[in-house]
This record gives structure tokens, C-alpha cells and sequence, in this order.
């Protein structure tokens, strides 16, 4: 143009769809292995940096994980990439500590048990190398603190009283560090101990020597889980999220009907900032479903509803904020109200991007994606059980349709995933013109259920959304790829890396971990 040879670049097409490769299995049960109700996870949160993974299940115990491969190469990510290393292995984790978070409890004045499960767990600002979270059942909030401590160890010190008197110092003995095996509590276990009684007679001249027990530190040392505060009797139902500030001194809790807002260093006391009880409860047409904060904005946050609409507050309007600044809902499709319309549209879970300009809603249907700045509806919609709508009623039975699946979006924003029965989990990319819409199973093998039964031809699952509706409708029992789904294996919880193509899913009590 204007007469040079300049040469305008074409623009670039939508991101290859991912090749998704297993990565590793914590926790794998055997074929015909029985899951202990309590073993099963409920809960998966990557913390900020990637580094770290934490867990929680339905026995109120809370396991941590942390990232090995990055700490292999001795040197940091920038480091390496100037000196033009090729990082070409996978993001591996391994186990890192356990502790038991919440133990079962029951409310004496509403006669009801409180379990144990973990409903939700955030990860807080480290500090001096010690991790801290949040981690939630129906009721109570606690922040734990997980630090490395120094074993200390006794050990047994001989005082001469002749050395230490000659040398103005106390001298310890060549046996204070001899190899005799000592209890926790000082003694040895092949000596007795013979206590001072009535007829006790010091020897002539006195005791020559007094053995004292000493502390000292070692160079072993142990993580400790200790929690730091208890964040309790603020909700009268139970609570479904919790989310951190940007401000890194604040977090909101959520329930059925109320939002609170807590600062992390007072347990005492909360502010409600959101109420949606009606004075008669017999007027309540909706409850609060989810709740997140703005990802920098320290005074916005989200909150989804059971009637399929997310509203955008800003703290800064109210105290209250009853009042939203912004609502995103999609118009119902005249004629196509039914009696399952209002169930699957309630909202299961909402992650905002990594930026704060999109939010992704998960409902019983789809995965649906917001622009903040468009409140018309959603920019993009993406079909997860559209096979099942013909079996709504066989769902309604075995309350199946009131599963809670979550969501979560890549650090790039490019994609986003959720999770489907049968221990599937999808991933589609929401970049404009991609038709990227991948099906994988938790398992060794992940792609194995992208391979179509022998007697139905092989039809690309990228290609169309629309197919893959069609497809599952084909048969009755039969998923979007044509195999049987399964309603008693779910795959409820997955979270993804915030820098790397990388997901963690939870199939029952086993945690499987993807890259790409």
C-alpha cells in the first residue's frame, strides 16, 4: 500500500485444537476396588503460581500437592528461557502433606448432623514460606497455615560438675551424642529409672555427675498444618462458596441467600453484603448459587442464581448491595418453557478469566460465556448434555439433574472445560472461529472414548456442535461420542493450571491430571 512492498500479515486463524496427553493418577483404585464414601474428593483448587494443588473430600480432609518438575531444573522459568532450554517435560506433581480440616458436628438447636465434606478451598498469599488456604464445609470456614518446621529432637547431656566448675562453662560428655535409642520424651528405653524414695541416700561425696535432657534442633523437618482461625456462625444454610479479594485481606462466603464479607485477620464478626430472604419465605422464587470476586478489582464481585442469572456487584455503590450494577441472563425461547426449564437453568458454578473481562456459567446443559461489558447475553454457548434432554424425566428421578458439575477457563482464556458423567470431561475453545470441542475420560487413557463403536461411522466431534447433539440423541443410553453413559460416575471437580495447559479432575476418590 502507498507504493512500498509492505506485506499486511493475514490474521491469525483460532488455536490448533489441544492434544491432550494423560499425565499422572493419585489415588487409582483397582478393577472391582469399593470407594469409601469418605475417600471421594469434593473439592480441587490450583493455588496462584501453579505450584501447588490442594484437595478436599468428603471425610473433611484436606491434601496438598506440589509441583516437582520446575524445581528439577535448579534454575527459574525466565533463566532457562534465555538461555534457550527446551522445557520439554509435562507439569508432575507429587503428594505433599495431608491434614484433617473439618470433623462431623451437629447443630443442638436445629437437631441437625453438619458433615464433614469439603464444599470449597481457596488458596491465600503465601508468606515466609508457609502456605495458607481456606477451606469451607456447609457451615464452618477455617484458614490453615501449612509451614516446614525443624524436628526437634532430645538429646541427653552429661554435666561434669568439675569441668564446668575449672572452665566457668558447662561441658557436655563424649555419650551425649552416642547412638543409644531414645524415647520422645527423652529416656532410653533399655534403662530403668529408679525414682528417689524414703530410705534415699546420696553416695559419699555426692553425685559426681547430673545427665539433664537437652532440645535441640535437627536438620529433618516436618510440614505442620496448623489452623490459624475459625470462621463460624455466620450462615444459617449451607454454604456453596467461597472466594478471595484481590486486596488479599478480605474473602466473601456464600449460602443459599446471603452473602458475607470477612477480613481474613477477624473471625469475630462479618458484614452481610448481599440478602436475597424475602420477608415471607413463601415469596422465594431464587437462591444464591455461586459467588467470586473480581479477579483485580478488589470491590466487584459475581453471583450466580437457581434461576439462570448472574449479577455483577459493585461494593463501592452500597453497604447492601441488594441492588446490582449489572444483570446477565438469556432470554427464554418463546415456547419452550417446560417443567424442567427453571431446574436445568439454575447455575452451578461461575469462574471469572484470568483478566476479569469474561465469566464463565456452567448450568445442567451448557457452559455459557459473558462479556462484563455486554449484558445482552452470553458471547458464546457451548452444548455439554444436549443428548440428555430427551431423558430430563429418567434425570428428575434419580436426582441426577440437580448435579452440581463445575467450570473452569484456561490462563490464556483461549478454552474453557467441564465436567459430564460417565467420567468424561469436555473442553471446547471459546477463540473467535474455533470449532475446538474435545471429549476426554478420566483415565490412563484419555482419548479412549474418541474412538466411535464399530457400528456407527466415524464423524469428527470438532467439526459441529450441532452434530454432537444429533449424535446423542441417535440412541437412547448413549453419550455424545456413542458409547453408554453412566449416571453413578461423575466427574464433578476439575481446575486448570493458571499458566499452562494442564487440568486436574477428580473421578470418585481418584485425582487424574491432563496436559497438553
Amino acid at each position: 500500500m502507498n507504493g512500498s512492498d509492505e506485506v499486511v500479515p493475514a490474521p491469525a486463524g483460532p488455536p490448533h485444537p489441544l492434544d491432550w496427553k494423560f499425565s499422572q493418577v493419585f489415588g487409582e483404585r483397582t478393577a472391582g476396588e469399593e470407594v469409601q464414601e469418605v475417600d471421594i474428593i469434593s473439592a480441587i483448587e490450583f493455588d496462584k503460581s501453579g505450584d501447588h494443588l490442594a484437595t478436599g473430600d468428603r471425610g473433611g480432609r484436606v491434601v496438598l500437592f506440589e509441583r516437582t518438575d520446575t524445581k528439577d531444573h535448579g534454575a527459574s522459568r525466565r533463566d532457562l528461557e534465555r538461555m534457550d532450554y527446551s522445557i520439554s517435560r509435562h507439569p508432575e506433581f507429587r503428594y505433599k502433606t495431608e491434614f484433617q480440616s473439618h470433623e462431623p458436628e451437629f447443630d443442638y438447636l436445629k437437631s441437625l448432623e453438619i458433615e464433614e465434606k469439603i464444599n470449597k478451598i481457596r488458596w491465600c498469599l503465601t508468606a515466609n514460606g508457609a502456605l495458607f488456604l481456606l477451606s469451607t464445609n456447609d457451615k464452618t470456614i477455617k484458614f490453615w497455615k501449612v509451614q516446614e518446621k525443624k524436628v526437634k529432637k532430645i538429646s541427653e547431656m552429661n554435666i561434669d560438675l568439675s569441668k564446668s566448675m575449672g572452665n566457668g562453662c558447662i561441658a557436655s560428655s563424649s555419650n551425649s551424642s552416642s547412638s543409644r535409642p531414645y524415647l520422645a520424651n527423652g529416656g532410653s528405653p533399655d534403662r530403668s529409672y529408679n525414682y528417689i524414695s524414703n530410705d534415699f541416700s546420696f553416695p559419699p561425696g555426692g553425685i559426681p555427675s547430673l545427665r539433664l535432657p537437652m532440645v535441640v534442633s535437627s536438620h529433618e523437618s516436618s510440614l505442620v498444618a496448623r489452623c490459624r482461625r475459625v470462621y463460624a456462625h455466620a450462615h444459617d444454610y449451607h454454604i456453596n462458596s467461597i472466594s478471595n479479594n484481590s486486596d488479599g485481606e478480605t474473602f466473601i462466603s456464600a449460602d443459599d441467600l446471603r452473602i458475607n464479607l470477612w477480613n481474613l485477620e477477624i473471625s469475630s464478626q462479618s458484614f452481610n453484603i448481599v440478602d436475597v430472604k424475602p420477608a415471607n419465605m413463601e415469596d422465594l422464587t431464587e437462591v444464591i448459587t455461586s459467588a467470586e470476586f473480581h479477579p483485580t478489582h478488589c470491590n466487584m464481585l459475581a453471583y450466580s442464581s437457581s434461576k439462570g442469572s448472574i449479577r455483577l456487584v459493585d461494593l463501592r455503590q452500597s453497604a447492601l448491595c441488594d441492588s446490582h450494577s449489572k444483570l446477565f441472563e438469556e432470554q427464554e425461547a418463546p415456547g419452550s418453557r417446560s417443567f424442567f426449564t427453571e431446574i436445568i437453568a439454575s447455575i452451578s458454578d461461575i469462574k471469572f478469566g484470568k483478566d476479569g473481562r469474561y465469566i464463565l456459567s456452567r448450568d445442567y446443559m451448557t457452559l455459557k460465556l459473558w462479556d462484563i461489558n455486554m449484558d445482552s447475553g452470553p458471547v458464546a454457548t457451548f452444548q455439554v448434555h444436549e443428548y440428555l434432554r430427551p431423558k430430563l424425566c429418567d434425570l428428575y428421578e434419580n436426582d441426577s439433574i440437580f448435579d452440581k458439575f463445575e467450570c473452569c477457563l484456561s490462563g490464556d482464556g483461549l478454552r474453557v472445560a467441564t465436567g459430564s458423567y460417565s467420567n468424561l470431561f469436555r473442553v471446547f475453545g471459546c477463540a473467535p472461529g474455533s470449532a475446538e470441542a474435545t471429549t476426554l475420560e478420566a483415565s490412563k487413557n484419555p482419548m479412549r472414548r474418541q474412538v466411535p463403536t464399530p457400528s456407527r461411522p466415524s464423524r469428527s466431534l470438532g467439526n459441529s456442535l450441532t452434530r454432537v447433539v444429533r449424535r446423542g440423541a441417535e440412541a437412547p443410553g448413549v453419550d455424545a461420542n456413542g458409547n453408554s453413559f453412566d449416571f453413578t460416575t461423575k466427574l464433578l471437580h476439575l481446575a486448570w493450571h493458571p499458566s499452562e495447559n494442564s487440568i486436574a479432575c477428580a473421578a470418585a476418590n481418584s485425582l487424574y491430571m491432563y496436559y497438553a
